[in-house]
């Protein structure tokens, strides 16, 4: 089997049993006047990505690999989000309030929608997911089983948070999961940074990482 050059140690590949998950790449963690802008965050730290996670994609699709992508959004009548989540802190504009691109991470909206360059095509999975990690009231676990996925390679907003969450989700449920270092992104340069370091610390303890030229590597050799 392959091996791809990853921190802390290698990564042996199994392609036939490998999916790429990319999370939350959506207009409104990403644009200008969305949901992330709101907050006060710089989203050109986002949009930096999305070259290098197209890239990404582009690679597992060549290859024959399954693409899946997340979508943090809520029911319109807003019975899937708790107050906990809807009324931390100050911001301009809460989930659910009419915002530049329709109402703010509700199903169905223009800014919830996932980034033109970074589109599923056709027949690829989307999983619309209510909190942060991918697995919590979804049906990311049995899409995965009926692949027979062992492996998930992950990029994708925000490092720290969705991503994060996410792996560590998988991690729990027996998945060997390697992070994509430069097709993830935080608004925050250190919480990136220590995510990452989180991450594969103690012995790849949720997981791996990797730059993608050194997964594309790992599949063109599988």
């Amino acid at each position: 089997m392959p091996e791809i050059a990853a921190k802390p140690f290698s990564f042996t590949f199994h392609p036939s049993t490998t999916a790429l998950v990319v999370i939350d790449m959506q207009r409104d963690f990403a644009e200008p006047g969305g949901f992330g802008a709101s907050l006060g965050n710089d989203v050109s730290r986002v949009q930096a990505i999305i070259p290098t996670v197209r890239r990404l994609m582009d690679g597992f699709r060549a290859a024959g690999l399954p693409v899946i992508h997340t979508m943090e959004c809520h029911r319109p009548d807003l019975s899937d989000l708790p107050p906990a989540k809807r009324d931390r802190g100050s911001p301009a504009i809460r989930i659910g309030d009419p915002g530049p691109m329709g109402r703010v991470l509700i199903a169905g909206e223009p800014g919830t929608a996932i980034i033109a360059e970074v589109a599923p095509l056709p027949g690829e999975i989307v999983i619309e997911k209510p909190g942060k990690g991918a697995f919590y009231a979804t049906s990311l676990s049995d899409v995965l089983t009926r692949m027979g996925a062992r492996q998930l390679v992950f990029a994708g907003v925000t490092t720290e948070v969705c991503v994060q969450t996410t792996m560590r989700e998988a991690n729990d449920r027996g998945y060997e999961c390697l992070l994509g270092e430069d097709a993830t992104e935080s608004y925050f340069v250190e919480f990136k940074q220590a995510t990452l370091a989180m991450i594969r610390a103690q012995g790849a303890i949720v997981g791996w990482t990797a730059m993608t030229d050194q997964i594309l590597e790992g599949i063109a050799n599988g």
